[in-house]
């Protein structure tokens, strides 16, 4: 059967792939044919990006650590920001730190967050969200 629309021939002719790959001409590309190399995404694209990236860190968030769901919004987006950093599955590796944050000993938490590889790595992010576990103030 013939494509009825634009979009349905589009899909068929260029493919669909959700990962990105190298198409015949050597350019980095994605989904239907975006050239990557060369057009890149627009902003409000990247904005759709990142609104689902945060979903999905919220998600994973709720799911092993339920209790976080709790927190006061500013707390609760350090952790939303790390996991989607980081992953939850290296989230779960800080025990001290969550251990800490599900007591709501703040102080500790961001003294524990800091103590890590992953700390060294974020550089200045860390030393931020620390300030921001410890006192609730976005920063």
């Amino acid at each position: 059967m013939p494509p009825s629309t634009l979009q349905e021939q589009l899909i068929r002719d260029e493919g669909m792939r959700l990962k990105p790959y190298v198409d015949s001409v050597g350019k980095t590309t994605i989904g239907c044919g975006r050239n990557l190399s060369d057009v890149g995404i627009s902003q409000a694209e990247a904005l759709i990006l990142l609104a689902g990236d945060i979903k999905n860190a919220e998600d994973h968030l709720e799911q092993e650590l339920p209790w976080t769901g709790g927190l006061d919004n500013v707390r609760h987006a350090a952790l939303v920001g790390m996991t989607f950093n980081m992953g939850i599955g290296r989230l779960l590796q800080f025990q001290d730190f969550l251990s800490a944050m599900a007591l709501g000993d703040y102080k500790a938490a961001s003294v524990a967050m800091l103590d890590s590889l992953w700390a060294k790595q974020v550089g200045v992010r860390a030393l931020r969200l620390s300030v921001q576990i410890a006192t609730g103030i976005w920063q």
